[in-house]
């Protein structure tokens, strides 16, 4: 195997080592080199693009190769480019839309809102994506909280945004309309700085109102390289398909950075086609796409993994041309990994797994099919770029088989949280440290986790704070105290319940309507507990978590 030097190990794993080295190292083409992010040195691509508006450009020599297909409607990359040139044209002439504006997005996955991302990004303003499943007054907070010079709505989030203030854009009427409004529009450019901000995305917040997590152009293009490299190094390794033959299936929100930073965004990069699964998930629609655009990769929620395992026989449908299937978004058990290698034919030399957040960008470790067989339950190891330091509570580095907090830091980490500079400097240090909150361990290298942001609940790939859920609850006049938690789920993982200590006889029905009324969806309470004793607390009056029975 030859990709500048001659590597003659049977080991798989030094094999990868020395190839990624001749890519990565002095002279090669996804080359790393200390430079200044942000005050701080940090590894960075030498041969990155500085704008975003840098890829929709080179995106034209894919020209007629499809880009994104739904069950519905194919958009070429050319097609793509004129849609997104002409929309670019009128946020600017017509809607008056400067760099540094924010747009904000609504709406359920539709091409429109993928077009409506790179006619912002490209224009130089940022790009907010909220929660599609946010409740009204949810929404609310969003667009106080990000001051968007429009927001961008599909019909059913419209309805909610009705008294916003804000003038507000139909995504299945308006954005066609304006894509098609300036049909000789040259395509978009913009003078910005790499670190100026791209993108918003929300967090729900540890401590009440969600965070919104602030990605920038060099973020955003770093994340697009380390795509890059990884189709070099399958290509080292003797992949024969060019990346542009490939198709990545969409299936998780766009407001996640798995499907807009991992998946759309890079597949503009490197010819790729994107399958948009559209609506609500559904195994019939979703196993007919992967076999009707001959999908090749698929990054699942252990959710959707699991109502596979339920569906039972697959054969009906071709899915031949599946040969990735990664994990994302929550943690899944060996056990459970075990079972799809079992009952997914295309899981059983394929699968992978990976440990990310939204502040990294993209996943901080990535676990191969070699490391999961190695040793289950691992996530793998820092990917390319990523410093990685297991802590202790006084923010000292710890050695292997220690647990302490995980802190990372690469020119993937997010800039900071919008408008929230207390909430910034808890989380980022002077160095650049992210401390995640998270606690794992590192076994040889490699990344373990053993709790997520101690009370976060993940129900279905979504994060639930039971800070944020506990302050809504306790809005209600005859609640006196409560606690949320995360219990066990066999499809979604967790779901949401809720001990309440309440000074008058309480309805679930009357507590699913008010929670509902301030709270998207999923995060309302499905197992409820009422009490008139006090719920245990320390000496500091912190409510004792463990000790708390739902």
């Amino acid at each position: 195997m030859t990709t500048g030097q001659t590597t003659t190990s049977t080991d798989p794993r030094a094999m990868a080592r020395a190839v990624v080295a001749d890519l990565t190292g002095p002279g090669g083409p996804f080359e790393l080199a200390a430079d200044d992010v942000l005050g701080t040195q940090l590894p960075v691509f030498t041969h990155r693009r500085r704008a975003l508006h840098e890829l929709l450009a080179e995106s034209l020599v894919h020209g007629d190769h499809d880009y994104i297909v739904t069950a519905t409607s194919r958009l070429t990359f050319r097609e793509h480019a004129a849609q997104v040139a002409s929309l670019a044209r009128a946020l600017r002439e017509d809607f008056g839309v400067r760099p540094g504006d924010r747009v904000a997005i609504a709406a359920a996955n539709s091409p429109e809102w993928i077009v409506t991302f790179w006619a912002t990004v490209s224009i130089g303003a940022v790009c907010v994506g909220y929660n599609a499943w946010w409740s009204k007054r949810e929404l609310a907070y969003g667009v106080s909280h990000a001051t968007p010079a429009l927001v961008v709505a599909d019909a059913k989030r419209a309805l909610l945004l009705e008294d916003c203030g804000v003038p507000v854009l139909s995504i299945e009427t308006d954005v066609p309309r304006l894509c098609a409004l300036h049909p000789d529009s040259p395509l978009p450019t913009c003078d910005v700085a790499e670190d100026d901000p791209a993108i918003i995305l929300y967090t729900s917040g540890t401590s009440g109102r969600p965070k919104g997590a602030t990605h920038t152009h060099r973020n955003v293009l770093s994340v697009v390289e380390y795509h890059r490299m990884n189709d070099a190094l399958a290509a080292a390794f003797g992949d024969p398909v060019d990346p542009r033959d490939r198709a990545h299936l969409l299936v998780m929100p766009l407001f996640h950075i798995a499907s807009l930073h991992n998946l759309a965004v890079p597949r503009l990069a490197n010819g790729s086609k994107v399958a948009l699964h559209t609506g609500a998930f559904d195994i019939d629609r979703v196993l007919t796409l992967i076999q009707d655009e001959k999908v090749t990769n698929w990054g699942a929620v252990p959710t959707m993994a699991n109502r596979l395992l339920e569906y039972g026989d697959l054969s009906a449908y071709d899915l031949s041309s599946l040969t990735s299937f990664s994990l994302a978004s929550a943690p899944s058990s060996p056990a459970f990994q075990k079972r799809l290698r079992e009952g997914l034919p295309f899981a059983a030399n394929a699968l992978v797994d990976s440990y990310g957040l939204t502040e990294s960008c993209t996943a901080v470790s990535v676990a191969t099919t070699p490391d999961l067989a190695e040793d289950p339950g691992t996530l793998g190891y820092p990917i390319v770029g990523v410093q990685l330091e297991i802590r202790d509570t006084l923010g000292n580095p710890v050695p292997d088989g220690v647990e302490g907090e995980i802190c990372v830091r690469s020119a993937y980490t997010m800039l900071g949280y919008w408008n929230d500079p207390s909430a910034t400097a808890d989380a980022i240090d002077g160095d650049r440290w992210l401390r995640t909150g998270d606690i794992g361990e590192l076994r040889n290298g490699r990344v373990r986790l053993s709790s997520r942001r101690s009370d976060l609940i993940i129900r279905g790939g979504e994060n639930v704070y039971p800070a944020e859920v506990e302050g809504v609850l306790l809005e209600h006049p005859s609640i006196r105290e409560c606690i949320v938690l995360g219990v066990p789920h066999d499809d979604l993982g967790q779901e949401v319940a809720a001990v309440i200590v309440s000074s008058s006889p309480l309805e679930v029905e009357e507590l699913c309507a008010f929670a509902g009324e301030r709270l998207g969806h999923f995060k309302v309470p499905t197992q409820w507990r009422f009490t008139d004793s006090p719920l245990p607390r320390n000496a500091t009056g912190k409510v004792i978590r463990r000790d708390v029975a739902v």
